[in-house]
């Protein structure tokens, strides 16, 4: 087992691969955050069902949230030059204009026009009427292109023809015949890399000629045309695009192509919603060609296998509801290549790296064949035929990697398998409840685990111990001794079946998926779930484990790819940043009360989330104003200026402070001593902005209805001590013949408050007249004795002497 040190406490999902194109239009723009000498990131503007979504081109990244369509069907979308503007039409005929940094929609407008007819319709958008109908074709127009000059106009079908007009007469010059059917047609501009690389001269393209045209269509070929003499002058030799034949759709190859800005090459969308880059080279004996260098899937449907590649780990197999398998870059998460040669659906594959160094891949698919791959050549190199149904599960041998596993030995059908560290054993899990474990190479039945109370869907063999490990549709895991097929632990805390379990840490933890879309994290030696993940709105069908690495990659239903990588260390070293931070801050917090800078030091405990610092704080404060108003002090606010300097959050994490003290009646006289001050030095609108307001005013307000009317009742009980002492003559002094009534009332009530000296004055001179009045009896009882006087809900107490 791994020592406690090498445990994972943390992963993270640094990258996803989601859907991002279902198909349709698209749109090619550059970042508003390139600069003047192009540096601009490229991105694309895709639809997807829906909604429109913005990727970067260089790695499929989802730049900001999607934009809404109203839920129609997207059938054009436009960039403005600026790449500021997106303009979308779709089957209501109303064509929005919608702002990408706030993704507001701007303007809306209604638009009459068509192609299914076969016509091309030239409109006015002034005067919003059709100019000039051009007639030629005679099936759908899939595209059009326009020179730069914008004198010439190429329109494409699949009537297998691409029509050249006249935009100044709005006529036909010739037809050229391309001899398959065309989705789409791209002018290539006069000063563009691909000429460059053809041997063309831009003192060659003139307005009579205007230069040159690309082609792209149903055989996914790339074609490139000269417009004067209408022949085609280049054509790839083999084509890069997965054509299904069993589907009409995907046989149209590519449908769409586009010129990157700033010579970034060709890009090339594929009927299966494959983006293409490709870039021109010229070779050494001057022949042309193309060079695919970036490969980006835009929608991958249910993610059902997937496996780390080769021995860096750098590359990703993905098996999807497809007939072929996709191989992404994990660095990049773009399709570095794809395996096809499956005529149905590929259900399962394993990798491993043979004794000769070469890395291979095995996959099963429901066309009842095993087909094995070599990557570097990236062909297949041997098929297994034999099985009478879909292949659930394979696996390769873990130690001598000369074969690989497919067993039928249980009643239903089988879901898993695994081979053991030394080859000597292969385990099966089955949909029967039961996992067996047979000895290789004659597979005699060993042991079967029982346990389980529905179907097992995944089995693994610890890396370092004889045990096993299984996941099943009964919501747990259980850990098995292969020895004796006893159960040593089981695992509770997935909702729903759980569909993959793996060993981590060299067989010290699991990490685990199910049917709840949830990734949990399990410590075998304590039983305990310490993490607990949710990237997936579905079931999570695949999940692989890098052995190198660790890294982590699952992919479900919700057709999402999340590659995780563990970030303990990088958490514990971020720990240790934050308490040496806090460490330190925590210090200048208590320079800054040493120093009376209150605001400041208001502002230190806020940042440090030190309520019971706070509180202290405002009860010196509290009780420093209070002071002040006896010296007739009019000192400067530090909490109100502390509190103008708070943001928002800040002011509403002030409050929810506020609220918790003031529901105890020993800090309630701060709660409302601050409470004041943010009433007093906020206006009302910018308290209504705080989030969460009317909640923490509801929490506020009966509470202190409360304490003011314990306040009022306690002023009251005051009175009851005022007119006692003043009936014992306590309160009445002795007025001198010279005493003026000024000076009467300077002794009492100024402004509703009696100060503290003045008081001790009152007291003195009561002190001289009650010796007189008093009996014998309560002057021998009421020597030394302390008299509380209150006035105004103030007390102060002194000494009375009899």
């Amino acid at each position: 087992m791994a020592s406690a040190q090498t445990l994972k406490k943390n992963y993270r999902c640094d990258r996803s691969l989601q859907q991002f194109y279902t198909g349709g239009p698209f749109a090619v723009g550059r970042s508003l955050d390139g600069d003047a000498e192009g540096a601009a990131e490229t991105f694309f503007a895709c639809a997807c069902g829906g909604e429109v979504r913005l990727v970067s081109a260089a790695d499929a990244s989802a730049i900001g949230e999607p934009i809404d369509g109203d839920s129609e069907a997207i059938t054009a979308l436009a960039l403005s030059p600026d790449s500021r503007h997106l303009f979308a039409a779709g089957h209501s005929r109303l064509v929005r204009v919608w702002d990408i940094a706030s993704r507001a929609c701007i303007r809306s407008w209604k638009l009459f026009s068509g192609s299914e007819d076969g016509t091309v319709r030239v409109w006015n958008l002034e005067s919003k009427k059709c100019v000039a109908v051009l007639k030629e074709h005679f099936s759908t127009i899939t595209s059009l292109a326009l020179s730069e000059d914008g004198q010439t106009l190429l329109s494409a079908g699949r009537d297998k023809v691409v029509n050249v007009w006249d935009m100044r007469k709005y006529s036909s010059k010739k037809t050229i015949p391309t001899y398959e059917m065309i989705e789409a047609v791209s002018f290539i501009g006069s000063g563009n890399e691909f000429l460059t690389c053809l041997g063309v001269e831009p003192a060659n393209i003139n307005e009579k000629t205007h230069g040159y045209f690309l082609t792209v269509g149903e055989r996914g070929v790339i074609r490139i045309w000269n417009l004067e003499s209408a022949v085609c002058i280049f054509e790839q030799q083999s084509s890069d695009v997965t054509v299904n034949s069993e589907n009409e759709e995907s046989r149209r190859g590519f449908t769409s192509a586009i010129m990157l800005p700033n010579d970034q090459g060709l890009l090339c969308v594929t009927a299966d919603q494959q983006f293409l880059f490709y870039c021109p080279t010229r070779i050494d004996d001057g022949t042309f060609e193309l060079n695919l260098y970036r490969r980006l899937v835009g929608y991958n449907d249910e993610i059902l296998d997937l496996k780390f590649i080769g021995e860096d780990e750098q590359y990703l197999a993905v098996a999807t509801n497809l007939e072929q398998v996709r191989v992404y870059d994990v660095a990049t998460m773009s399709c570095s290549y794809v395996l096809a040669g499956h005529t149905e659906i590929v259900v399962c594959l394993d990798t491993c790296v043979s004794s000769s160094g070469k890395t291979l891949v095995v996959t099963g698919s429901k066309d009842n064949t095993v087909r094995l791959w070599d990557t570097e050549r990236r062909r297949c190199i041997g098929i297994g035929k034999g099985h009478l149904g879909a292949i659930g599960s394979v696996a390769f041998s873990k130690k001598s990697k000369n074969f690989f596993a497919v067993v039928a030995a249980h009643d239903k059908d089988i879901n898993s398998l695994a081979v053991s560290p030394n080859d000597g054993l292969v385990c099966s899990g089955s949909e029967d409840r039961t996992a067996c474990i047979w000895k290789l190479p004659n597979l005699v039945s060993a042991v079967v685990l029982k346990g389980h109370k529905r179907g097992i869907w995944s089995v693994e063999f610890s890396p370092v111990e004889q045990c096993v490990i299984t996941s099943s549709g009964d919501r747990t895991i259980k850990l098995w001794a292969v020895a004796d097929g006893s159960c040593l632990k089981t695992f509770e805390g997935h909702t729903s079946s759980v569909l993959r379990a793996s060993f981590l840490s060299r067989g010290a933890q699991i990490v685990s998926c199910g049917s709840d879309g949830l990734v949990k994290l399990w410590t075998i030696k304590t039983n305990e779930c310490i993490a607990t993940y949710d990237k997936h709105d579905g079931k999570i069908w695949a999940l692989a484990a890098g052995r190198k690495t660790e890294m982590i990659a699952t992919g479900g239903t919700d057709a999402v790819l999340n590659l995780w990588h563990d970030c303990t260390m990088e958490d514990k070293q971020e720990d240790f940043r934050k308490k040496e931070e806090e460490a330190l801050r925590g210090q200048e917090l208590e320079n800054a009360v040493s120093d009376a800078d209150y605001t400041r030091a208001i502002q230190l405990a806020f940042e440090l989330r030190r309520p019971h610092r706070l509180l202290e704080l405002f009860s010196q404060l509290c009780r420093h104003v209070f002071l002040m108003r006896i010296l007739r002090a009019d000192p400067e606010d530090p909490v109100e200026k502390a509190i103008v300097g708070l943001p928002k959050d800040g002011l509403r994490v002030l409050l929810e402070y506020i609220r918790e003290w003031n529901t105890k009646p020993k800090f309630c006289h701060v709660a409302q001593f601050v409470l004041f001050r943010v009433l007093r030095s906020l206006p009302p609108t910018d308290i209504l902005e705080i989030k969460g307001i009317s909640e923490l005013l509801e929490g506020l307000i009966p509470y202190s209805q409360r304490h003011f009317s314990r306040v009022d009742r306690l002023v009251r009980s005051t009175f009851l001590l005022d007119y006692t002492l003043t009936r014992m003559s306590v309160l009445d002094p002795d007025i001198d013949v010279g005493t003026t009534k000024a000076d009467m009332n300077g002794s009492s009530v100024e402004n509703g408050e009696i100060t503290e000296a003045k008081s001790v004055l009152q007291v003195s001179e009561t002190e001289k007249s009650s010796k007189k009045r008093k009996s014998d009896k309560s002057s021998k009882k009421g020597k030394g004795k302390k008299v509380k006087i209150t006035s105004s809900g103030l007390s102060n107490d002194v000494s009375v002497e009899a």
